[in-house]
């Protein structure tokens, strides 16, 4: 058995309740990569359990602040609570499409795994999840109940490399490269949409599925307009305001793949006769397109993280309030913004100032009505702000 030495500085902070521990702040500690260690405050004294990182900033992950030492039935109890938060959603029918396991917040340091249809999707981003990936797999199997046809370990993310881990993809069972047909239902029971996805090339592990319950919001107010869709990817906030009654969709985005994808999925729907796209970098395109008097009733932002680090947060908040500046300049009187924010590093308030100064900029009174995060399936865990990532603001204005 392991173990790892806290300073008291890491004593501190892990009493405080956060679940990581910083390399500066472990004075001592012998274990393999990746290996469950007990941890120890300065005196002696048992703290808990964590996974041991040899490589990475993150020295511990904490598994357990329980005395015993975490074993297999450990993992099945919380595999069953993760199944069971996302069955209380409505998010396990058969085709349905929803994120399982989401790293600490659901007890497994490390792990993202997603579920389209009858098939996993797992991404593990650290030392300790790649060690203990098969024994958590198999609870999270046994806890779903449901036969998975296929299974595939997407762990290509670039943050593997804070760990000095390779990228890896790999299929651990049935193997399969066509693309895989799911369903986003508004609510339990209501009429859903239906998207392709390409497990092994699709962004993320396949899909942005932490935005379901924005998509669904923000067809509230498609209803007889014209809606813009920028950063599309595949097309479903535009989609989505179609089957809502949107007049005309137009969806921008740099890869042409996605938009021949956004047109399959539209067609899926029967909607394509009101789904327009353009191939273009989105920022340059809506400065372009309000040049040219072309105004909407719904504007939707959705781009990519402009911050990977914190010291990226500067530019990025220059970037998210240009952008939200052309977006506003495109709106209709009193019409709709979506604006949203992936990049963990740009905390809530900093997102709300970008917005504000916006506001500001284009000289548009632009009132906030509702402030979310990701769906219900990507819980927070309180005592790990690093846990919420997605900011996504509705607008009037």
């Amino acid at each position: 058995m392991g173990s790892a030495t806290l300073t008291g500085r890491g004593r501190r902070r892990l009493l405080g309740g956060h679940p990581w521990i910083y390399a500066d702040d472990v004075q001592a500690a012998e274990a393999e990569p990746g290996a469950l260690v007990v941890v120890l405050a300065p005196d002696g004294g048992r703290l808990g359990w964590a996974l041991f990182s040899s490589k990475s900033r993150i020295a511990l992950r904490m598994v357990s602040r329980a005395p015993e030492e975490p074993g297999q039935e450990l993992w099945r109890a919380r595999a069953r609570a993760a199944v069971a938060h996302r069955r209380a959603f409505g998010l396990l029918g058969p085709r349905d499409a929803c994120r399982l396991l989401f790293g600490d917040a659901d007890g497994f340091p490390g792990l993202v795994v997603d579920r389209y249809a009858d098939a996993l999707v797992l991404q593990s981003g650290c030392q300790g999840s790649d060690r203990h990936r098969d024994a958590w797999l198999a609870a999270l199997e046994e806890a779903l109940e449901l036969p998975m046809t296929s299974v595939l370990d997407r762990s290509d993310s670039s943050t593997r490399a804070h760990e000095e881990l390779e990228k890896r993809v790999e299929w651990l069972r049935g193997e399969r490269h066509e693309p895989l047909e799911v369903h986003e239902a508004e609510r339990p029971g209501a009429p859903a949409l239906v998207y392709e996805v390409s497990l092994s090339e699709g962004h993320k592990t396949g899909h942005y599925l932490d935005q379901r319950e924005n998509r669904a919001f923000a067809a509230r107010f498609a209803s007889g307009a014209r809606v813009l869709d920028a950063f599309s990817y595949d097309g479903l906030f535009g989609i989505r305001a179609a089957l809502a009654g949107a007049s005309e969709i137009l969806c921008i985005d740099q890869s042409q793949e996605a938009l021949e994808r956004a047109l399959r999925n539209a067609e899926r729907n029967g909607v394509a006769g009101k789904l327009r796209t353009a191939k273009a970098n989105a920022m340059h395109d809506l400065r372009a397109r309000f040049e040219a008097g072309e105004r909407y009733g719904l504007v939707v932002v959705d781009p990519p993280a402009f911050a990977r680090s914190r010291r990226e947060v500067e530019g990025a908040l220059r970037g998210y309030r240009e952008l939200n500046r052309r977006a506003l300049g495109l709106l209709e009187p009193e019409g709709v913004l979506v604006s949203a924010s992936c990049s963990h590093n740009v905390a809530r308030g900093e997102f709300l100032d970008a917005l504000g100064g916006a506001s500001l900029d284009e000289g548009r009174a632009a009132r906030i009505f509702r402030f979310t995060g990701a769906a219900p399936d990507h819980p927070v865990l309180a005592t790990l702000p690093e846990s919420e990532y997605l900011k996504c603001a509705f607008v009037r204005a």
